[in-house]
This record gives C-alpha cells, structure tokens and sequence, in this order.
C-alpha cells in the first residue's frame, strides 16, 4: 500500500446484519501530494447530464468513475485515496451505495464517513461522494 493504514477492517465483520464487504480502515497516515476532489454525483462530467434518475446504485456507479477519471487527470489512481465521504438521501440505500463503493475501493481501505441528508443539489440527485486523495511522490 501507498499510505499507512491503521486499525484495517472488512465491514462483513463490523457490520455482519448488513450485506457489505468493504475494506475500511480507521486512519490512514498519507505522504506526498493532496487532491481534494468535489463531490461526485451521479452526472456525466463530460456533457453535464445528470444519468440514473431514480437509480442510487447507478448514481454511485457513475460518481466512482467519475473520481477514478478524476484523479488519473491529476496523475493518481483510486488507491491514492486516504478518505471518501458518503451522502445519501435515503438511509435505505446504505447497502446498495455502500456495495458499489466497496466494488471501486477493495483493497484501499480508506478512511469512510456516511451522511443521510435531506436532500442534494438536484432532486435527481440521490447519492454523493466526496474524496481526499494524497499522491505520493
């Protein structure tokens, strides 16, 4: 691993009621250079067009890709990512989010905070996903 992660777990673990598997840890020591990315929703950032309307496990398919694409434009890749930040509107779409984050992040083990909201920019919008990433270098 790039970064030093602290106290690593598999949410199968921590969470067994729930249908995760996601490669967590409570603190990652990072070196090299900070990205801080925007949080990421589900909108093609080529055309603007916001894509998987009602889709909260399609939204998140595309904010992953969307910070995948993002940082190998700033020279990184997903496994530079120290901390991620989880908005949904609905709690019930924890599990269905969460397992298309773990599918993006297994093996990376950052550090994860989830929020439930009331609401996101767009009422389209229904999952967001914020990244801090460190480059080493």
């Amino acid at each position: 691993m790039k970064h030093t992660r602290i106290r690593t777990f598999n949410t199968k673990d921590t969470y067994p009621e729930q249908n995760l598997d996601n490669d967590l840890c409570q603190t990652v020591v990072a070196q090299g250079k900070m990205v801080f990315l925007r949080g990421q929703i589900g909108q093609n950032l080529d055309t603007s067009e916001s894509v998987c309307i009602g889709d909260a496990e399609g939204q998140a398919e595309q904010a992953m890709a969307n910070i995948k694409m993002l940082l190998e434009e700033a020279g990184g890749e997903l496994e530079d990512i120290c901390k991620i930040t989880i908005y949904i509107i609905d709690p019930r779409y924890r599990e269905k989010v969460y397992r298309v984050v773990g599918k993006w992040l297994k093996g990376v083990y950052p550090v994860s905070t989830g929020i439930v909201v009331s609401a996101l920019a767009r009422p389209e919008w229904l999952v967001e996903i914020d990244a801090t990433a460190v480059i080493p270098g």
